[in-house]
Formats: structure tokens, sequence, C-alpha cells
């Protein structure tokens, strides 16, 4: 037998013990209530907060996901993806034609022998299949990128509970962080490389101009303004003729394969130049989502631990009781 001093100070302990275990739900009373079923002991069942159209069983209506779809698309990305498809599709689409317009030009005016261009033309041919390549490559890529975009929103936001951030996710994050800014730099070349040709035809055409304002001026004959293709580096010294002069450099400027092969490569060029824009917009959205996940993982992390002290305080106290229960 036990005095009573000690059994009514041990019911007291238990008591307060019982309060503390009751005091956590009624805190969270506005994410929790109770439900009865048959002859179960009461339980906590968790309710998502009532928002909208929400139904009071928890199920969204049409409005409702609606908005949280729309949410969740990652709109920046979906408009650097534009953006990389249009610049890409300009640069290989006219870059194409006008490669083709140039070897067509070079052959009838610059260079009538087949063994002087032999190796510009290989040249050509190569590089309209490596166009073929990078338009492949880079709509493929976009889609990825554009995947991606919608992964880390969808992590960041929290909008679905099978999106969350996990080391691979992270790891795959910074990959493309890493091949993006690779690509950017091989892109700024490649606009650099675009505008060469660009300069070339700039040069013809404004020779071309001089040549039509001192025939109307009268000042200097226009046989002798010429313009020598061999000095660029795309044909040897050795072919013949390699340049043109007066009406006949003006004739070749008046034809349609030169009109077209110099507005097609301005396009190109600027296409190049919105691919090298869309490259560093990609670059930026991803630098910072992956910092976004790199963040909520911190917050996760955070969030595990919190929730293992708080089950081990539930235990603690769990086993208080046990023992208090089992000396009386």
């Amino acid at each position: 037998m036990k005095p009573a001093m000690e059994t009514a100070a041990e019911e007291n302990a238990e008591q307060s013990q019982e309060k503390k275990v009751i005091t956590r739900p009624e805190m969270e009373i506005g994410r929790y209530h109770w439900m009865y079923r048959s002859s179960r002991p009461h339980r906590y069942h968790h309710v998502p907060a009532l928002r909208g159209n929400v139904s009071p069983l928890g199920i969204q209506g049409c409005f409702e996901c609606c908005i949280k779809c729309l949410g969740g698309v990652p709109y920046a990305s979906l408009v650097a993806t534009i953006l990389c498809f249009s610049g890409v599709a300009l640069f290989c689409g006219c870059g194409h034609v006008a490669l083709t317009g140039t070897v067509s030009i070079l052959e009838q005016h610059f260079s009538t022998t087949a063994s002087d261009h032999a190796l510009l033309s290989e040249v050509i041919q190569l590089m309209q299949y490596v166009i073929y390549g990078i338009a492949s490559f880079f709509f493929l890529y976009g889609i990825i990128l554009l995947a991606e975009g919608f992964y880390t929103t969808s992590a960041v936001k929290e909008l679905h509970g099978e999106f969350k951030t996990t080391a691979c996710g992270r790891c795959i994050s910074g990959m493309f962080v890493f091949l993006t800014y690779v690509l950017g730099v091989a892109w700024l070349g490649v606009f650099g490389f675009s505008a060469v040709p660009v300069f070339m035809f700039y040069n013809i055409w404004s020779t071309c101009e001089v040549i039509k304002s001192l025939q109307i001026n009268m000042t200097v004959p226009g046989d002798q303004i010429c313009v020598d293709i061999r000095q660029y580096g795309i044909i040897p010294w050795n072919a013949v003729p390699g340049k043109a002069c007066g009406p006949i450099l003006e004739n070749i400027c008046n034809t349609n394969e030169f009109y077209m092969s110099y507005h097609l490569f301005i396009v190109a060029c600027a296409g190049a130049g919105a691919t090298v824009i869309a490259l560093i917009h990609f670059l930026m959205i991803l630098s910072s989502n992956w910092a976004y996940l790199k963040d909520a993982s911190k917050m996760q992390a955070y969030q595990d631990i919190k929730a293992k002290e708080e089950q081990e305080l539930q235990d603690i106290q769990s086993r208080s009781k046990e023992q208090l229960n089992s000396y009386t």
C-alpha cells in the first residue's frame, strides 16, 4: 500500500501528462478534427484547407484544377524555348539555302574550273549536314529544358506530392546549367562566324552601288572598280577569273541568287543571335531554379529533423505515461 500523498501526486502527474498530450492537436484545430468510426477510438485525420470551389471532402473543382495547372507552367522556360526554336530554325533553314546560292555564284562568276573550288564545295556540303544535326539536337534539347522547367517549377511550388527535391534532381539541374553555358559559348562563335558571309556580301553590294553612282556622275569609269573574292580565302589565288569588275560585277549584284543569298545570310545571322539570347535566358532560368532547389532541399531537411524530434518527444511522453501506469 502506497501512502495517500504519493498516490495523489502520481495521479496529478498523470493528469498533467495527459494534458500535454492533448494540447498539441488543440493548437492545430484548423487543420485537424475528430472523426468517429464505429467503435474505434478517436483519431486525428488531416483535412485540407477549404479554398475556392473545394468541396468539404477535399475534392477540387474545375476552376481550382485549372489554376493549379497554370501555376505550374514555367512561362520563362516556355518563352526561352520558343525563342530558341525560332532562332535555330532561321539559322538552319536560311543558312542552308544561302550556302547553296553562294556555291552557285562562285561557280558561275568567280571560279569556272571545278578543281579550284572543289574543297570549298566539300566544306559547304559538310556544313549543310552539320546544320541538319544542329536542328535535330536543339529541337530535342529545347524540349528537355522545357521539361526541366516543368519539373523544377512543380518541385519549388510543391504543387504535386510526387515532385520533391532529391540529390539526383539537383545534380541533373546542375548538369543542364553547365551544358547550357558551354552551348551558349559555342553559339557565340557561330554568331561571329555567320557574320563573315554577311560582311563579304555587303562589300560586294556596296561596290556595286559605287559603280552605279559613278555611272550616273560620269566621273570615273566603272571598269576600274573590282571585287576579288580570292582575298577572302574561300578560293585559291590561282582560281580563274577570281574577280569581277565593272558591268560584270553589276550584273552579279542584279541576279536573284545574289539578292536572295545576301538577305538569307542576314536572317541566318539574326537567327544565331536569337539563339544566343535564348541560351542566355535558359542559363539564368536554370541557375535560379537550381538555387531554389538547393534552398528547398535545406528546408526539407530541416522539416524532417523537426518532425523526427517531435516524434521522439511523443515517444518519450508515451514511455513516461506507461511507466507511471506501471507504478500505479
